[in-house]
């Protein structure tokens, strides 16, 4: 049988299984077949990992391609298709030596020969990121990479040796090489599918692309050749994975408590009182046959505030912004909010689950009524109203915040809009007082901190409280210097130190994601920036 018949062969077989709802899902695994499912309500646009911009795109690019490098759950760095790399002692050039055991999925591209991954695919996949035709919203992970005669400073000496050279050292890069963006392709696919590699993907994941319904259902089949299996231990172990697109959450929770989805990411407002306790604890009634798995999430939730000295800014004086920090109970906001889901924000930017957060630390704000009281008296700005700008989603924090501070005497409006408009005036500097959160990007703490370096102010960058001193750049860019991680972690403490003594922003709590699991799956675990990892799992009977 040829492979180009064979692949639509197996098409046609997925469709007959898989069009149907979730118990017809059941029946195949009655001939044999573990398939886990799950929703994914925010749906899908594109398997091209050039534009995994988010947690769904993420998820699903993440069963298909790999990359030189990717994390385990604690956030380490570890080899993926590269076995092992070094840096430079100047810390400009990575040198990676690449596994000789890794093969693209099968694919009538390649006719009836076995793709082997080769250094220059890395090449390709990475000049293919940054051409401007591709317009990939992951460009910016390579904005430290030197340039070459020929583009960017990506080489291939031979098929197992791939080398970066970077303009200047900067120690997070290796693990933004984890993303999805950096992710290996076959120059061959690539070009036979045109734009239709977003729907015909072709990668070296653990599951390979094998049927979509867009809106409706997708299925990944396992790669029987994956790198990672072996003769003492299959990887995956399960047969497939099948994702449907239920747009209403209460639907799709509903059909994961009857069993028909073996997962679920976080809640939704309109059930977590029937599921969650004031707590944060599974309820009694889903125990038996729900796990819920709960682990810091590298997301920090927060109201920022805008530093600069302009016309009208009424939170430009230090005190007033220190007394909005201890004027606000962080605690009771987790526990009748969001049902005890979050670790309150008495610390710096920096969330649990990164090195250089630390929860013994003496900086940070903790809710201090009298003292609040005390700074807005020597402020002299009790009387002035106060702007905060939310989006509808979070009109319920931003009406708590409201109710605090008012027990203190300061008048605070709430002002709702719609995202788009609220991103483009915090990029000019419009908005004085204004909710926010920020989700690490990559596994090191310079991703928090950079929210606050004077060359990233906003709109050329991230930093949309236009917080701005002198100290702080001397001691990020020396921090970004040094190759010594130990060494850098102390940096980072104090640069974290310094955005909390300027209460540049208010932090309201580091988030935890929640996955709700079908009793059936196991090994099925929790990471801190919430990547859905399916090689390990394994499914019992339903």
């Amino acid at each position: 049988m040829n492979r180009a018949f064979r692949f639509f062969l197996l098409v046609a077989v997925a469709a007959t299984f898989f069009l149907g709802g979730c118990g017809q899902s059941k029946g195949v695994e009655g001939n044999g077949l573990k398939i886990f499912r799950y929703n994914e309500p925010s749906g899908i646009a594109t398997l091209d990992p050039a534009f995994a911009k988010d947690l769904p795109h993420t998820w699903v690019c993440n069963q298909l391609f790999n990359g030189l490098v990717s994390l385990d759950d604690e956030m380490h760095i570890v080899p993926a298709i590269a076995k092992k790399w070094e840096v430079s002692a100047d810390g400009l050039t990575y040198t990676f030596t690449l596994r000789s055991d890794v093969y693209f999925h099968e694919d009538v591209v390649f006719g009836s020969v076995p793709r082997k991954v080769a250094a220059k695919d890395f090449v390709f996949s990475f000049k293919r990121l940054l051409s401007p035709e591709l317009a990939s919203p992951g460009t910016w992970i390579f904005n430290q990479v030197a340039r070459s005669e020929d583009g960017y400073a990506f080489d291939a000496p031979n098929d197992s040796t791939f080398s970066i050279e970077l303009i200047a050292p900067f120690p997070p890069f290796l693990g933004m090489l984890s993303m999805p963006y950096a992710a290996v392709l076959p120059e061959e696919a690539v070009a036979y599918y045109g734009t239709g590699f977003r729907n015909h993907p072709v990668g070296t994941g653990p599951f390979q692309f094998t049927y979509w319904k867009e809106g409706v259902k997708l299925v990944l089949r396992k790669n029987k050749h994956y790198f990672e299996a072996s003769e003492e231990e299959d990887c995956p172990k399960i047969d497939a994975v099948a994702i449907s697109f239920l747009i209403d959450k209460q639907t799709a929770f509903m059909e994961f408590a009857k069993g028909e989805l073996d997962f679920m990411s976080g809640i939704d407002a309109r059930y977590k009182d029937e599921v969650l306790s004031r707590d944060g604890e599974l309820k009694r009634k889903y125990t038996d046959r729900i796990n819920l798995i709960r682990r810091p999430f590298l997301n920090t939730e927060y109201l920022g505030l805008l530093i600069r000295e302009a016309s009208g800014n009424s939170v430009a004086d230090k005190k007033l912004r220190q007394a909005i920090n201890y004027g606000i109970d962080r605690r009771k906001l987790i526990r009748y909010l969001r049902n005890g889901i979050g670790i309150a924000g008495h610390h710096g930017m920096i969330p649990p689950g990164l090195p250089g957060y630390n929860a013994e630390s003496t900086y940070g704000y903790t809710y201090n009524p009298v003292l609040a009281k005390e700074l807005l008296t020597e402020s002299g700005k009790r009387n002035v109203p106060i702007t905060l700008t939310t989006t509808a989603d979070y009109v319920d924090i931003c009406k708590f915040v409201q109710s605090q501070l008012g027990e203190l005497g300061m008048q605070v409006n709430i002002e709702v809009s719609p995202a788009a408009m609220m991103r483009e005036m915090r990029a000019k500097g419009k908005l004085e007082f204004f909710r926010a959160s920020w989700v690490a990007d990559y596994p090191d703490a310079e991703n928090y901190l950079s929210l606050f370096y004077g060359r990233n102010k906003a709109p050329a960058g991230p930093n949309y409280t236009r917080f701005q001193r002198q100290a702080f750049d001397a001691l990020y860019d020396k921090a970004m210097q040094t190759t010594d991680p130990a060494e850098r972690l102390q940096y980072y403490t104090q640069l974290d130190s310094l955005v909390m003594d300027e209460a540049a922003v208010v932090v309201l709590f580091y988030d935890e994601s929640l996955r709700f699991v079908n009793k059936r799956v196991a090994h099925f675990n929790g990471n801190p920036i919430n990547l859905l990892d399916l090689r390990k799992v394994e499914l019992g009977d339903s």
